[in-house]
């Protein structure tokens, strides 16, 4: 027993001697498992028991669409589905006009702390003036002013985009509340993280199985919390062909260190799956979706996640993209003049990426 304290703020201070326990055993090219199918079967089994959440399989959608509207070149309904056993979500769809079938992206919503709105942050919402202030000054804060899902419409996909639990008509949550929500579904034998994690993978399934939707061409794409959400889809699911990333990928060693917005709790538990370090670092779980077409944007001004995070996980990410002679495949980028954003220029590269691969 020593003088020293036993808290480093948010850290306690044997901390170091707890990262250097995370070997990430399980990871491609550490794990012993050689052959990469096999290990592809391994890993999303590890991910799939730290979920916690049961599979969802069978249980019916049951879809209810709401009445149509006509935007620019494309239809616009509001749909409601069971993601799972416990909870009817509702979200908003888009089909471009014309014959099909289209192909089709997964639209997945930041967190921001901003509660009241969720799919509206992506999708403008032309069925409530009240949301749509608020969605619009999001869009004008994050997006250079546009509706992401809006402009993929007008450019032939169908779109679908739904509230995660707290946003939108699931919520507002508020921010102060997030830590008990997580708190108390660990109490239930479940997770927040493993929930939202459900909801995404049965999502794209129900998005690939739309008689509109070419199957075989549907993608996730998603900016922050969103970003996490559309590789961890790609990695659960084989219903999408490609997934794109914006502004959230990272070693985990690099990205827990004094100050990072993840050691606050709060939002972080969206995204904390109990015991998964103990195999796999972050962007081995992203790994799993290879040799898949995916994108991975950065900003390099972003300060919730340091540059030596984004270096290493793109390091990792291009040798197992490498190894599987898929490298071209794997499209990593990083803005060094953009912090925590999905411009305009950022948008029109993945739209064009979303073009070429799908």
């Amino acid at each position: 027993m020593t003088g020293v304290p036993t808290l480093d703020g948010p850290l306690p201070g044997f901390h170091p001697s707890l990262k250097e326990e995370l070997r990430f055993p399980l990871a491609w090219g550490s794990s012993p498992i050689r052959d990469f199918r096999a290990w592809r079967r391994a890993a999303r089994a590890r991910v799939e028991e730290a979920l916690i959440v049961g599979r969802q399989d069978g249980v019916p959608y049951a879809p209810e669409y709401g009445e149509r509207a006509q935007g620019d070149g494309y239809t616009r309904e509001s749909v409601t589905v069971s993601l799972t056993a416990y909870e009817r979500v509702r979200g908003v769809l888009l089909t471009p006009h014309g014959g099909g079938p289209f192909p089709a992206v997964l639209l997945l919503h930041d967190h921001g702390a901003k509660f009241d709105i969720g799919k509206e942050k992506l999708v403008r919402p032309w069925y409530d003036d009240t949301r749509l202030a608020s969605a619009q000054a999001w869009a004008d804060r994050c997006f250079s002013g546009r509706f992401v899902g809006d402009a993929l419409a007008r450019r032939g996909y169908v779109v679908l985009c739904l509230d995660a639990l707290g946003w939108g008509d699931r919520g507002p949550l508020g921010y102060e509340r997030q830590q008990a929500l997580a708190c108390n579904l660990l109490n239930l034998g479940s997770s927040l993280a493993g929930l939202m994690a459900r909801e995404d993978q049965r999502a794209a399934a129900f998005l690939a199985g739309l008689d509109r939707v070419d199957a075989r061409r549907v993608a996730a794409l998603g900016f922050s919390m969103g970003g996490y959400r559309a590789w961890q889809t790609a990695a659960l699911s084989d219903d999408l062909a490609a997934a794109a990333s914006v502004c959230w990928m990272t070693g985990l060693k690099e990205m827990m260190v004094p100050g990072n917005n993840t050691l606050r709790g709060q939002s972080a538990y969206y995204m904390l799956h109990p015991g998964l370090a103990r195999h796999l670092d972050i962007p081995d779980v992203a790994s799993i979706a290879a040799p898949r077409p995916m994108l991975f944007f950065h900003g390099g001004l972003d300060p919730l996640f340091p540059a030596d995070g984004v270096r290493v996980a793109y390091d990792r990410l291009r040798a197992v993209w490498r190894s599987r002679h898929a490298e071209e495949r794997l499209r990593l980028k990083t803005w060094p003049e953009l912090g925590h954003v999905f411009n305009d220029r950022m948008q029109d590269e993945v739209f064009a990426w979303l073009d070429a691969v799908l």
